[in-house]
C-alpha cells in the first residue's frame, strides 16, 4: 500500500510514520508540509491512500483533495486535521475524502480507520459525524460543486428528492454501500458480479452528480433517498 502523507507540523509528520511504521504492508511515497508541494506530487506520484491535514501554511488541504480525485479517483483519502466544524467537513466529504479523523484520535483509532479504508469503508470519527447529521438535517449542506443554499431540492430542473431517478437495483446498491459494505459485497449479497455492481455505483454516481462513496451517501441523505 502506497501512502502520501500532506502535513505540515513535523510532529504530526513523525507521529503519522510511527503508527504507519507497525503495519509492515505500507510504503510511504511522498511526504508534503505545503498546498504547492502536494499539489504538484499528487499529479506525479501513485498511491493507495492518502493522509491529508486541512490546515496548510499556503491553503486548504481540500485543495489537494480534489486534486487527488483527479489525478487519482480509486485512492483512498483520511483526513487528520483538528478542524471539526461543519463547513471544512461537509467541503471535505464533497471534495472526495473518504474518512475524517480527528488528530486528538488514539493509535488504536487511526489503525481501525486506516483497515476501514481498506475494507472500503469510509470511517468517520463520532464527533464529526454529528457535523454531518447536522447540515443534512438543516438542509445546509453547502458543498462546493453545487448551490443548496435554499436547500437540498436547490438544483436546476430539481423535482424533489426523487429527482435523480435511481432504478430500483441502483437505490438497493446505494443503500447497501450506505450501510458499509464494499462493492465486491454488493455484487455477492445482490447475486451480481463485480462488475455489474461498479457499472451500477458508477451510474449512481453520475445522477447524483458526485465522485465518491462519501459523497454519493451524503447526497442520497440530503436529498431524502436514505
Amino acid at each position: 500500500m502506497r501512502l502520501f502523507i500532506v502535513e505540515d507540523d513535523p510532529y504530526w509528520q513523525q507521529a503519522i510514520q510511527a503508527i504507519v511504521q507497525h503495519q509492515p504492508e505500507f510504503r510511504i511515497v511522498a511526504c508534503c508540509g505545503n498546498l504547492a508541494q502536494a499539489l504538484r506530487t499528487v499529479q506525479t506520484e501513485a498511491f493507495d491512500l492518502m493522509i491529508v491535514d486541512l490546515g496548510l501554511p499556503d491553503g486548504s488541504g481540500i485543495d489537494v483533495i480534489r486534486a487527488a480525485r483527479r489525478h487519482q479517483p480509486e485512492a483512498d483519502i483520511l483526513v487528520a486535521t483538528v478542524f471539526a466544524d461543519e463547513g471544512n467537513v461537509v467541503a471535505a466529504i464533497y471534495a472526495g475524502a473518504t474518512g475524517y479523523l480527528l488528530k486528538e484520535s488514539t493509535p488504536a483509532q487511526w489503525g481501525a480507520a486506516i483497515e476501514e479504508l481498506r475494507a472500503g469503508h469510509s470511517p468517520i470519527d463520532p464527533k464529526i459525524a454529528r457535523h454531518i447529521l447536522g447540515a443534512v438535517q438543516q438542509g445546509r449542506a453547502a458543498g462546493p460543486f453545487r448551490d443548496r443554499s435554499q436547500g437540498p431540492d436547490a438544483r436546476a430542473g430539481a423535482a424533489g428528492p426523487n429527482d435523480p431517478k435511481l432504478t430500483p437495483r441502483e437505490m438497493e446498491v446505494l443503500q447497501l454501500v450506505a450501510k458499509g459494505f464494499t462493492l465486491v459485497e454488493v455484487a455477492r449479497f445482490l447475486n451480481l458480479s463485480p462488475n455489474t455492481a461498479r457499472v451500477h455505483a458508477k451510474a449512481i454516481y453520475r445522477k447524483l452528480e458526485v465522485s465518491s462513496r462519501g459523497e454519493a451517501v451524503f447526497e442520497a441523505s440530503a436529498l431524502g433517498l436514505i
